[in-house]
C-alpha cells in the first residue's frame, strides 16, 4: 500500500531499505543557495536533492511569478532522471514546516503520481527521533516517469473573470499581515485578491510541527469554507509555493478536489491592471 500524504519517520525509516526514492528539498526564498548547502553538509541517507527554483520552477520573464509552474514535459525528465517510476514511492522532505516540501508533493500528483508522501515534521523530526545522516550523494538509477497530467490547475484570466461569482472561494495561503497588505518585503505590491479568504499555511500544524490530526484539520477546514465544497476551492500565495501545504492539508482532511493558481500573488500583482484588495 503506498503513502499518498504523510510518511512518519518510523514509516521512512523502513522504506530506505526498500527502494523508496527520498528527495531533500530545503530552501529559502531569500537565500536560494541554502538548500544545495545544507543538502552538501548532511542529508538523508539516499536522498537526492531538486532545487526549488530550477527543478520545481519554470524561467521567470517578469509577468509569470516567483515560482511558475514548470513545463510538464521538463519535470517529467527530471523525475525519471533521479529514478522515479510509475510505481515508485517517493518521500519529500525539507526544514521549513513542509513548505518546500508541499510544492513537490503537489507537482507529483499534478502529473498522476499519487505514491508521494512528505515527511511529516520534515528534517527536524528526522534528527530528534535519531535517524541517520550521512553527505554521500548518491547516483540514482534513471527510470521511466509517465506523465500523466491531471487538470488542478487555474490561470489568472479565470480568476479574474470568476471574481465575485459564488462559484469560486479563493483561499490566500500567506501570513495575515501580508494578505493585508502589511510588512511585504518580497512582492512589489501589497495586498490579496479581491474576495479571498486567508489561511496561513501554518495553521495547518501542531506546535510540534508535524501536521494536525486529519479530524481537525476537517473541521477547521469546513469552518473555513462555510459550506461551499472543495471543487470551488482555488489557492494561492506569494508564488504557488506554500499554497500546496493547503491543498495537502485539505487532502489530509479528506476534502479532495481543490486547485491551484500557480502563478498566484506575485504573477497577479505584476499586472496593476488587475484589482488588489488591502
Amino acid at each position: 500500500m503506498s503513502l499518498g500524504t504523510l510518511a512518519s519517520v518510523d514509516q521512512l525509516r523502513a522504506g530506505l531499505d526498500a527502494g523508496w526514492c527520498v528527495v531533500d528539498v530545503r530552501h529559502q526564498l531569500l537565500d536560494t543557495g541554502y538548500g544545495e548547502r545544507a543538502y552538501a553538509e548532511s542529508h538523508i541517507p539516499g536522498a537526492v536533492f531538486l532545487h526549488c527554483d530550477r527543478d520545481l520552477s519554470a524561467p521567470l520573464n517578469g509577468r509569470n511569478g516567483r515560482h511558475p509552474l514548470p513545463e510538464p514535459a521538463l519535470l517529467a525528465a527530471r523525475l525519471g532522471a533521479i529514478g522515479i517510476a510509475p510505481a515508485t514511492q517517493v518521500v519529500v522532505y525539507d526544514d521549513a514546516q513542509g513548505m518546500i516540501a508541499g510544492r513537490l508533493w503537489w507537482l507529483l500528483r499534478w502529473l498522476g503520481h499519487d505514491a508521494v508522501a512528505v515527511l511529516d515534521g520534515g528534517w527536524q523530526a528526522w534528527l530528534a527521533a535519531g535517524g541517520p545522516v550521512d553527505a554521500v550523494v548518491p547516483a540514482p538509477t534513471p527510470a521511466t516517469f509517465v506523465a500523466q497530467q491531471r487538470d488542478l490547475t487555474v490561470d489568472a484570466g479565470f480568476v479574474q473573470e470568476m471574481l465575485g461569482a459564488s462559484s469560486l472561494c479563493l483561499v490566500d495561503g500567506r501570513a495575515a499581515d501580508r494578505f493585508r497588505g502589511e510588512n511585504e518585503t518580497i512582492d512589489p505590491v501589497g495586498g490579496h485578491i479581491p474576495g479571498a479568504i486567508n489561511r496561513f499555511f501554518r495553521d495547518n500544524l501542531a506546535a510540534d510541527g508535524r501536521f494536525k490530526p486529519a479530524a481537525e484539520l476537517a473541521a477547521e477546514w469546513r469552518r473555513l469554507l462555510a459550506g461551499r465544497s472543495p471543487a470551488q476551492v482555488v489557492h494561492y500565495c506569494g508564488s504557488g509555493v506554500s499554497a500546496c501545504h493547503n491543498l495537502l492539508a485539505m487532502e489530509i482532511a479528506g476534502l479532495p478536489g481543490s486547485r491551484l493558481y500557480g502563478g498566484s500573488w506575485s504573477e497577479w500583482c505584476a499586472d496593476p491592471q488587475r484589482p488588489v484588495a488591502r
